[in-house]
């Protein structure tokens, strides 16, 4: 597909017209739990230029990322380690600067031959994801541990990559961390779950209603550094200003239902606010698990005139 012109808005701001910089509402937490002793999860959240201006990351050095210039678009990224100990934390940490990386050339390449078809866009992103499936494998086999088997130690890890490029959003599935747009007052899930309990709902063997309470409704179906890594791509519409993306890991889906994320979202005064009562509410039911929270959102042209 070609890539949005980019222009400036002058105010008043239009519905659908594409945001400055300066209109973006962007923020993402990410907390170890109640229980876990390390946070496995890693996060990041830039807008993309020629290179990146990293707004909030997990990541312990970021500066190989930025270089300010024309925003081409902005990044959501989340990585959800699997099992115990500091292996699915690196597979994490892995995975998203892998991904980061090939995203960062793939659209650099665009950029420079100014157009690439919906084909070729679709296919690069699920390279990202095969890239970082790639690295993961291959530092699993460097500590002796069978790749494709993360075992005991975990050295897997789910990946979920949301690429906003004007007016669409583009959202790369591997795992079961989650993509959420709320929009007109509705939350609506964007990923699906690659997990053995939703595979069975899907093939009509369990009831919807019943995989969330399944022994199998963690168990990967597909992650970056398992047996198989499936990489899924959707696309949505997200030019109406006020309609907010959500991605998490199932740190706090564990603890918080689609109902109260909607609600909250309903009534948020900012990205870090919602981000932050999420992740009280998760921590507050028990926090069994890593939470990560990002929300984005371009500001209504009254919040942008203010």
């Amino acid at each position: 597909m070609a890539l949005p012109e980019l222009r400036t808005v002058t105010l008043p701001i239009q519905p659908g017209a594409r945001p400055r910089d300066d209109e973006l509402d962007l923020f993402g937490v990410t907390h170890p739990g109640k229980v876990r002793h390390e946070n496995q999860d890693h996060f990041l959240l830039a807008t993309l230029h020629r290179q990146m201006v990293v707004h909030g990351t997990s990541l312990p050095d970021a500066d190989w990322l930025q270089l300010p210039s024309e925003r081409l678009a902005t990044v959501m990224l989340v990585a959800d380690g699997v099992g115990g100990g500091v292996a699915g934390g690196d597979a994490s940490r892995l995975a998203t600067e892998t991904a980061a990386r090939y995203v960062r050339g793939a659209m650099q390449c665009f950029h420079t031959a100014g157009t690439a078809n919906e084909e070729e866009f679709h296919l690069a992103l699920r390279a990202a994801a095969l890239e970082a499936h790639g690295a993961v494998l291959a530092e699993a086999e460097g500590r002796g541990q069978a790749p494709g088997q993360p075992g005991a130690r975990g050295f897997a890890t789910t990946l979920t990559l949301g690429i906003a490029v004007w007016p669409w959003l583009y959202v790369v599935q591997v795992g079961d961390s989650r993509c959420y747009l709320f929009d007109h007052g509705i939350l609506r899930q964007i990923t699906r779950d690659q997990t053995v309990a939703q595979e069975l709902v899907d093939k009509g063997v369990l009831p919807a209603e019943r995989a969330a309470e399944s022994p199998l409704a963690h168990v990967l179906s597909s992650s970056i550094g398992g047996h198989a890594a499936l990489p899924e791509v959707s696309r949505i519409d997200i030019q109406r200003r006020g309609c907010v993306v959500l991605l998490c890991s199932d740190g706090l889906t564990k603890h918080v239902e689609d109902a109260e994320i909607a609600q909250r979202a309903k009534t948020m005064k900012s990205s870090e606010q919602l981000c932050r009562d999420l992740l009280d509410l998760a921590l507050e039911r028990g926090g069994t698990d890593n939470i990560t929270v990002l929300a984005a959102r371009a500001r209504v042209s009254a919040e942008a005139a203010g």
